[in-house]
């Protein structure tokens, strides 16, 4: 079997990125399948062993870009038996929907913009072709099926697009639960924590994700102000308005407590120092640092605008808050911080453990099969 799958640009901190990875190492054990890359390009030290088809046309702006590499790729998509694309491109068998509804996520963003930017936002040119885009995608007659990561997208594909139930396939992201384990904590806890200065028994907080703004990083600085056993936030990523968020840590009295340290190619020991993560994201369908924070033994503090809900019980591994609830997410913090920290990560482990790379390629390989 022949199988292409589409993903526009590798970055190696990108979540969408390193689910492709860890898809394509997973399914590069089955002699049956013959897999290519189709991409614009592939950053980053890993290194791709298996084909790779390099479409990028030499074309300034950004929709022209967006346009002409979906041309770019289309041109390929014959020489296929099943094109799974992680973009939305039209003419694709499988779509992976990784990113969710863009319609649903400028509503979400909408929330916390003025009405000018609003305004702005729902008139780009960009935007209303990326919808555009959605919508002739799921309108398509070669598209056989749609690869969900959370009940959440399915129900939204659902209800805006009318996609038959039967075309929908709630495939969970799979984690490495050989790499991302409890025992992270034994390795790295004592000296990352010297590192940046936390005591080995303070409260802390992680949030892993670059483009703050949408993963809720101001949600999370405001839940742990206000707190009585002052919690620390470690916050792993980047973002070009960094400083807008560290001039609200000092606003609310926190500076001291968060800790910026950038994007990192290995987030392991952070998870290892940590003792829950905090993710209040305004719109994410299912980010894998959830399953990996979960793998590693931490509780999650998310939100209702995320698909890793569907794996939270409030009160036993986590709790689940609306992404701008900040009172909510700070009552939240402070129950953690007051039942300690153990128990929440028992249970998340304990939830994903069947959750691993054979899960994802065994469920991956079964859709091919049906669809062949």
């Amino acid at each position: 079997m022949k199988l292409a799958i589409v993903r526009q640009k590798y970055r190696p901190d990108g979540g969408a990125e390193r689910f492709v990875s860890r898809a394509l190492d997973a399914l590069s054990n089955h002699r049956s399948l013959d897999v290519s890359v189709i991409t614009r390009s592939w950053e980053g030290a890993e290194q791709v062993n298996r084909n790779v088809i390099i479409c990028n046309p030499r074309i300034t702006g950004r929709i022209q870009r967006e346009s002409a590499f979906a041309q770019a790729a289309q041109q390929h998509f014959a020489g296929f038996d099943l094109v799974q694309s992680h973009e939305r491109i039209p003419g694709c068998h499988i779509y992976r929907a990784g990113d969710g509804v863009h319609q649903v996520w400028l509503t979400q963003r909408s929330r916390v913009l003025n009405p000018l930017q609003r305004r702005l936002l729902w008139w780009s040119g960009f935007h209303r072709y990326v919808m555009a885009q959605e919508q002739a995608m799921y309108q398509h007659p070669s598209l056989k099926a749609v690869i969900c990561n959370s009940q959440m997208v399915a129900d939204e594909i659902r209800h805006h697009f009318g996609v038959p139930a039967d075309k929908i396939h709630l495939i969970y992201n799979g984690v490495d639960t050989s790499t991302f384990t409890p025992e992270l904590r034994n390795t790295y806890r004592q000296t990352l924590r010297q590192q940046l200065g936390v005591a080995n028994d303070a409260p802390v907080m992680l949030f892993v994700g670059s483009g703050f703004e949408r993963k809720g990083l101001a949600g999370a600085i405001h839940a742990i102000s206000e707190v009585p056993q002052h919690p620390h936030l470690i916050v792993v990523g980047k973002d070009k308005h960094s400083r807008r968020y560290q001039k609200l840590a000092h606003r609310l009295g926190v500076a001291g407590q968060v800790h910026f340290v950038g994007m990192q190619p290995d987030t392991r020991p952070y998870y290892g120092a940590a003792d829950m993560l905090l993710l209040p994201t305004l719109y994410d369908p299912f980010p894998n640092v959830v399953l990996e924070a979960m793998a590693s033994g931490l509780g999650v503090i998310t939100s209702q605008q995320c698909g890793g809900k569907e794996f939270i019980q409030s009160g036993v591994n986590g709790f689940v808050c609306d992404s701008l609830d900040y009172e909510g997410l700070r009552q939240s913090v402070r129950l953690a911080c007051e039942t300690g920290f153990d128990g929440f990560g028992e249970q998340a482990r304990a939830k994903v453990e069947r959750y691993d790379l054979r899960f994802l390629s065994d469920n991956m390989l079964s859709l091919y099969e049906q669809l062949i």
